[in-house]
């Protein structure tokens, strides 16, 4: 096992954390924007990847579920996810906010957009 994921709670592992605020980010895009489908199959490829990654680092599957089981890293994750959204714009209750930032997500071809497919 790397000396580093020993380390370095899952938490704070960036690839990682970066992924999941990516899923949700477009998870809130689809469920809010009626532009918007989810690419599902491919949504569960990238979890497969994104875990086969973490058991590479070192972290073992019960660290790994217990951060996934964690309300409280979720709520963290959830709350980077809004913060984001807010920044770009999107607005609660306004369909158009978040299209317009799925717009924009796949202008910039981003890992965000991956996850989204236009109806």
């Amino acid at each position: 096992m790397p000396a580093m994921a020993q380390q370095t709670p899952l938490a704070q592992e960036k690839y990682i954390n970066d992924r999941l605020i990516a899923a949700r980010i477009a998870d809130r895009i689809r469920r809010e924007c009626p532009s918007y489908n989810a690419r599902m199959i491919y949504a569960y490829g990238q979890a497969r990847a994104l875990k086969r990654y973490a058991l590479e680092q070192g972290y073992s599957n019960a660290q790994i579920d217990t951060f996934l089981d964690d309300r409280a890293e979720r709520r963290r994750i959830y709350a980077v996810a809004e913060q984001y959204l807010t920044s770009k714009g999107a607005k609660e209750g306004d369909a158009q906010s978040f299209c317009a930032v799925g717009q924009q997500e796949f202008a910039n071809n981003s890992y965000i957009a991956t996850f989204l497919v236009a109806r």
